[in-house]
Order: structure tokens, then C-alpha cells, then sequence
């Protein structure tokens, strides 16, 4: 069988689909071949056996310690990729992943203590990593916050209970909801007080994974706590959506071929640009790293955050990475 794109190699097979939350699932995959990588990375899954359709969604499993290849994925109303995976994919069947991808890992840090904290699907990551960690490093103290609406939002929150009993010394737990509260978790959103409960916050790596605002938010407020830059770290291969408000100022995004004119607020991401205006493009990890959402600029103002994948006289020629491209003015597109 040809695989659907060289971006994506890896064929798994399909052996269980179970849901974990009212809208989210884990695909368990049975891989035939070695598939090496690291815990808190992701994957690109070609959506629909599709060379045009790539999605990426985080390697819920634990190398070495977990049975299967896993993705959890949240089914979003609009979503191509997540409805597909969680609607209509069934047991026995094939997707192609790529390999794996990401720096958002424990085991490139020398040995430390940790704070984790996750908001939403952001605890997949961490849930991969604190398994690797508890194992692998058994004098690490781990402090794990999970922020979520209503306790029944919690991801692997069984696994979280048994984790917790089996390393009271270990694993420090803390459950935040917003609504909805119910024995075992704390109430609201995360704040100062929350992370006073960490004992000695500042001589910690913290990962951060959820929501672009989250994330945010998040890396504020430990780092007011007196946490060094360079000891926070974020997933960061969800593209932010930086266009919250459509009433700022705007610029003018022109495209050649076929001649069009569109408009899009400055600040935002060409990516981002291109897709509120049904401009067609590929995107497939949206952080920078497949190289799939290539896009020539002819002329205008913007910055670059990455440039992977893109050789020197391709850069020369004006190709940028829509995912990384920020556009500060007007812009006109091959």
C-alpha cells in the first residue's frame, strides 16, 4: 500500500477507540514496524489516507511503558481531522502518522523536579511524561496541576487517581475545575494561591500545555513567582489565533493568482490570514516544522519566527512558512 505522502510513512492499525471524556477519545494503534520517540512529543496523522490533509495531535502514549501507539483527540464541531478520527474511523483500520515531532519533553533536561500544568487536552502530554518520569526518574518530585471546566472533563482521570495512590511521595495532584465542583478538586482557574501549594517553585523545570490564553497566562504567573525564563517550557505546535478581534487595525492581503484582494487584521499570522479568507494552503503542524504551508511573498512587511525545512534560495525568493509568518503590513502573495 503507497503511503498517502512522504510526510507520513508510519502505518498504524486501529485496535481500540475509547472515549475518555463527553468529547474526547484515545485511538490505541498497533505499530508492525519501530517507531521511536519521546514522551510529550506529536505526530502528524494524514487525515482521511490524504496527502492534502495533515493534522497534528500529540503521542499520548509513554515509549517503553505503554502497550500501544496512542492519540487522544477532542472532537471539535468544525474539525476535519478530529471528527474524522473519533466519527468515523473504526477498529481494524489504517492511519499514517508521521514521525514524531516536538521538543516538548522531559528526557532533554538533566534530572530535576517538575511542575506540570495542563488545561484541557494539554494533559496529554504531560500525562505521557510524568509515566516516563515516575519510572525512569525515581527521585523526581512531581507537582501536576490540571485545569479543566467541570471535573468529568478531566482526561485519564482514572489513571491520574491510580498514579497518585501508587506514588504518594512522588506525585503531588492537583484537580481545578471551573463549575460543577465535586470532592477532590479545587475551584477556579489557576492562580497564585494554587501555586504556593508547590514547595519550592522556583528550583523546578514547569511545562506548560493547553490553550494559546492558558499558556500564556500560565508562564506569567510562574514566572512572578520568581521561576527563571529558561526553566518554563510550552507545547507549541498549535498555531495561536491572533486575530481576536477583527475591529483593530487591518491590512490589505493581495494574491496574484488568482488576482484577489482580502483583508485581515495586522499582527496575525499569514497562516491565519490566508485561512479566514478561504485563500487555499496546506497546514499541517502549524509550529514551523513540516514545511507543508510553504507560501511565496512577493513584497510587503512581516516578521519570521521559523525557517525550517526552507533552503537558503528558497528564503531568497521570498518563501516563508505561513504558520511563522507574522504580517505587520500589507502584503501580496505569488
Amino acid at each position: 500500500m503507497t503511503m498517502p505522502t512522504p510526510l507520513c510513512p508510519n502505518r498504524m492499525q486501529i485496535h481500540d477507540i475509547r472515549q475518555e471524556t463527553p468529547d474526547v477519545w484515545t485511538l490505541s494503534l498497533i505499530n508492525h514496524d519501530f517507531y521511536p520517540y519521546q514522551p510529550g512529543q506529536y505526530a502528524l496523522v494524514s487525515i482521511k489516507n490524504s496527502a492534502d490533509t495533515l493534522r497534528a495531535y500529540t503521542l499520548s502514549s509513554t515509549p517503553g511503558l505503554s502497550p500501544f501507539i496512542t492519540l487522544s483527540v477532542r472532537r471539535l464541531p468544525d474539525g476535519t481531522g478530529s471528527r474524522w478520527l473519533t466519527e468515523a474511523t473504526r477498529v481494524g483500520q489504517y492511519l499514517w502518522l508521521s514521525a514524531a515531532q516536538g521538543d516538548f519533553t522531559c528526557t532533554n533536561h538533566s534530572p530535576a523536579d517538575y511542575l506540570m500544568l495542563g488545561a484541557g487536552c494539554g494533559v496529554t502530554p504531560i500525562m505521557s511524561m510524568c509515566r516516563w518520569l515516575l519510572v525512569h526518574r525515581p527521585q523526581a518530585n512531581l507537582s501536576v496541576i490540571i485545569n479543566v471546566r467541570t471535573p468529568q472533563d478531566v482526561i485519564f482521570a482514572e489513571e491520574w487517581r491510580q498514579l497518585q495512590a501508587r506514588y504518594p511521595q512522588n506525585l503531588q495532584l492537583i484537580r481545578m475545575a471551573e463549575q460543577q465542583l465535586q470532592e477532590g478538586f479545587s475551584e477556579g482557574r489557576l492562580n497564585n494561591a494554587t501555586l504556593q501549594r508547590v514547595h519550592h517553585i522556583t528550583d523546578r523545570m514547569v511545562m506548560v500545555c493547553g490553550p494559546a490564553p492558558y499558556m500564556k497566562q500560565a508562564e506569567s504567573l510562574v514566572r512572578e513567582m520568581g521561576v527563571p525564563a529558561d526553566r518554563v517550557f510550552k507545547e507549541q505546535f498549535h498555531s495561536v489565533q491572533e486575530e481576536e478581534s477583527a475591529s483593530g487595525p487591518s491590512l490589505k492581503l493581495v494574491t496574484r493568482t488568482p488576482l484577489a484582494e482580502y483583508r485581515a487584521p495586522v499582527g496575525t499570522s499569514l497562516l491565519a490570514a490566508m485561512e479566514m479568507n478561504k485563500v487555499p494552503v496546506n497546514a499541517a503542524c502549524r509550529a514551523g516544522v513540516c514545511g507543508s504551508c510553504k507560501t511565496r511573498i512577493l513584497s510587503g512587511d512581516y516578521t519570521t519566527s521559523s525557517t525550517m525545512t526552507l533552503t537558503a534560495e528558497e528564503i531568497s525568493r521570498g518563501y516563508v512558512l505561513a504558520c511563522s509568518c507574522q504580517l505587520q503590513g500589507d502584503i501580496v502573495l505569488a
